[in-house]
């Protein structure tokens, strides 16, 4: 099956495409595009996360969990917007936090597509979405197809993973913790993120470890 992603994930995910489970996602993904409902992202910014973030290029991973599906809001990046969107609650708990670990001002301009092309998969466990229906296209096979992607990143090292909620931290099973930085938190949910986000201090433990390996640090 010929799938509109990056060539590296495109050869690193081959054998996803032809597998049932992804035949059934397409076909399940393009009638929804075809109904007349309003279904996000735009069908073009699906692999967004993927199409700026090459595989050898991933330094660190954000796993989300639905794209937005309020008018206007997804782009393909976990807690991304585009500019000129108002910040949704969780990503004005993330740039609170980046302020309060780094001790600088943060960005204003909820696009992160300045982190993706750093290194950052932005990575939703579900690429597509109903407007205004949180996990209506859950259940489909984007989380199967999401798993073979950390797997296919485990195959690697000195990767960082921000795991925000329980249900990112769902993906840890797939991960070498001993070959990894794997940091966990609530997540950044007005609801949660009083709950240990807040003062996680992630931003600036990612960057130690990236530098301490040889890395270039996150311009969070």
């Amino acid at each position: 099956m010929d799938v509109k992603i990056e060539e590296s994930w495109k050869r690193e995910l081959a054998s996803e495409f032809d597998k049932d489970y992804f035949r059934k996602l397409t076909d399940f993904v393009r009638a929804e595009y075809l109904s007349g409902r309003a279904i996000y992202p735009a069908a073009r910014n699906i692999f967004n996360a993927f199409n700026l973030c090459p595989v050898d290029s991933v330094r660190v991973v954000i796993i989300g969990q639905d794209p937005y599906h309020e008018p206007g809001q997804a782009m393909g990046l976990s807690f991304s917007v585009p500019t000129g969107v108002a910040n949704p609650p969780s990503l004005q708990n993330i740039y609170r936090e980046i302020e309060s670990d780094l001790g600088r001002p943060s960005s204003t301009n909820g696009d992160l597509t300045h982190w993706a092309q750093q290194g950052v998969l932005l990575l939703n466990s579900t690429l597509t979405v109903r407007a205004h229906l949180a996990a209506s296209h859950a259940g489909r096979g984007w989380e199967q197809f999401t798993d073979a992607v950390i797997a296919t990143l485990a195959r690697r090292k000195n990767i960082v993973y921000m795991l925000w909620g329980s249900y990112a931290q769902k993906k840890a099973a797939l991960v070498d913790a001993s070959q990894n930085l794997v940091l966990k938190s609530a997540h950044p949910s007005p609801l949660s993120a009083y709950r240990g986000f807040f003062g996680c201090k992630h931003f600036s433990q990612a960057n130690e470890y990236l530098v301490a390996h040889g890395f270039q640090p996150i311009d969070w």
